[in-house]
């Protein structure tokens, strides 16, 4: 079993190496590095753009992890992480001419591939499965455990807990997003996100050590 001092960071699940990463996905120097985050040559978005299928090609071999792992820590399901991935490239090859530049690329395709997963959520009324809050756990900030389980261990932990609380710790321990942008792609308030991870963390945590101790 691996370990590492970031547990939800995706590079603890699975290597990522396709393409030169960003070194800030957020452009601040702060917050985690998306798996997302790899600087797409200009060159080949235009080719992209002209129907080039070679480039739609590289884009998919480059895109097509961090989107399916994803849509799996979101959904919780294989099927419907494939399912995401599938509609995510087919927008893509739909609708590259309409990225115009003013933000990074692969944040306008992760954005795409967050709304897939979780409209496969919301179809089935999952969003509304989540942590009841304590009044004394409110707390913003919460630290991801400080041991990375592998990615085993990691889904087995997710998979319990419910899944807008899930969808919280992924989008912010993981992604970066911040409890305001995340409250805007939930549908849902700033404070119902903080509630989430606070609780969502703890609970991660725990299952996390009952893991490892039963595999140690």
């Amino acid at each position: 079993m691996s370990a590492d001092t970031s547990l939800l960071a995706p590079a603890s699940c699975l290597a990522l190496a396709p393409a030169v990463a960003a070194a800030d996905p957020r452009g601040d120097g702060a917050g985690p590095r998306s798996g997302f985050a790899i600087e797409v040559p200009d060159a080949l978005l235009a080719r992209a753009r002209d129907g080039e299928v070679a480039a739609f090609e590289q884009l998919y071999r480059w895109f097509e992890r961090p989107v399916f792992t994803l849509a799996l820590r979101l959904c919780g399901d294989r099927e419907e992480a494939n399912e995401a991935l599938q509609e995510t490239m087919l927008k893509l090859l739909r609708r590259v001419g309409e990225y115009r530049g003013s933000g990074p690329f692969w944040g306008w395709l992760r954005q795409i591939a967050i709304n897939e997963a979780l409209l496969r959520l919301r179809r089935g009324r999952r969003l509304e499965e989540a942590l009841p809050l304590d009044c004394d756990e409110f707390e913003d900030g919460a630290a991801p455990p400080p041991a990375a389980a592998d990615a085993a261990l990691l889904q087995r932990a997710l998979l319990a807990l419910p899944a807008a609380t899930r969808s919280v710790l992924w989008l912010y321990h993981a992604e970066g997003y911040t409890h305001e942008e995340i409250a805007e792609l939930m549908q849902r308030t700033p404070s119902f996100s903080k509630s989430q991870l606070a609780r969502g963390t703890r609970r991660l945590r725990a299952l996390l050590q009952v893991e490892e101790t039963s595999h140690a």
